[in-house]
C-alpha cells in the first residue's frame, strides 16, 4: 500500500486544467493545515465581490477602507482572515510558510492601516473571506487522482496584483510540462 500523500503547510496547490468544479477551476491555494483528520487552505487567486468597508462598516479604521477582499473558498464564508508578511509589526497568528503568516492581532493591523495609505501594505497584507476544506482522506484522493498539482511556496504569487494570471504562472513554474498545462482549457472540447 502506497503511503498517503500529505501536503505540508505552506505548499501551493494549483488545480489541474481538467478540474471543473466551479469553486476551484483554475485556482491556486495555499495549504494551511493537512492532518489525518482533514485539511484546509486558502484560494489565493479569486476575489470576492466585497470590500473591507462593507464587511466591517462599524470599525473605525476598516469601515473606511475600500480594500478588495479575496475569496478563500466555499467553507466558512463568514470568516475573514488576514495573510501577511508583517511579523515585525503584527503579533499572533501562525507561520504558514517562511515569512508568511495567517492571522494576527486585529488592533495592530488597524494601526498599520491607519498609518498607511494602503500602498505601503501592498504585497504584504491580504484579506481573505472563507476557506477551502477537505475531510479526512479527501485531499489525499484528489492528489492521487491528479486534481491538484503541489508546488513550492512562492509568496509573490500570493500577493500578485494580476490574479487572473496567477494560475498560469503557478503551472509554468513546473517547467516544460507545466507550460503546456497552463495553456489547456478546462475541457479540451472547448477547442
Amino acid at each position: 500500500m502506497a503511503p498517503a500523500l500529505v501536503v505540508s503547510r505552506g505548499t501551493l496547490l494549483a488545480s489541474a486544467p481538467d478540474l471543473l468544479d466551479p469553486n476551484f477551476m483554475h485556482t491556486v491555494s495555499v495549504m494551511c493545515e493537512h492532518t489525518a483528520s482533514g485539511a484546509y487552505g486558502l484560494v489565493i487567486n479569486k476575489q470576492s465581490s466585497l470590500t473591507l468597508d462593507r464587511l466591517l462598516p462599524e470599525h473605525p479604521v476598516f469601515g473606511e477602507m475600500r480594500t478588495p477582499v479575496g475569496w478563500g473558498g466555499p467553507v466558512g464564508t463568514d470568516t475573514l482572515q488576514i495573510v501577511h508578511r508583517l511579523p515585525d509589526r503584527v503579533s499572533g497568528g501562525f507561520e504558514v510558510a517562511e515569512g508568511l503568516f495567517l492571522g494576527g492581532e486585529l488592533d495592530e493591523v488597524a494601526m498599520l492601516c491607519a498609518e498607511s495609505d494602503g500602498s505601503a501594505l501592498a504585497g504584504r497584507l491580504r484579506w481573505i473571506l472563507g476557506y477551502a476544506g477537505w475531510g479526512a482522506g479527501q485531499l489525499e484522493l484528489e492528489l492521487a487522482s491528479g486534481s491538484w498539482l503541489p508546488l513550492p511556496m512562492d509568496g509573490d504569487l500570493l500577493f500578485r496584483h494580476d490574479q487572473e494570471a496567477t494560475w498560469q504562472s503557478a503551472l509554468r513554474s513546473l517547467g516544460a510540462e507545466g507550460q503546456g498545462l497552463a495553456e489547456l482549457p478546462p475541457d479540451i472540447g472547448w477547442n
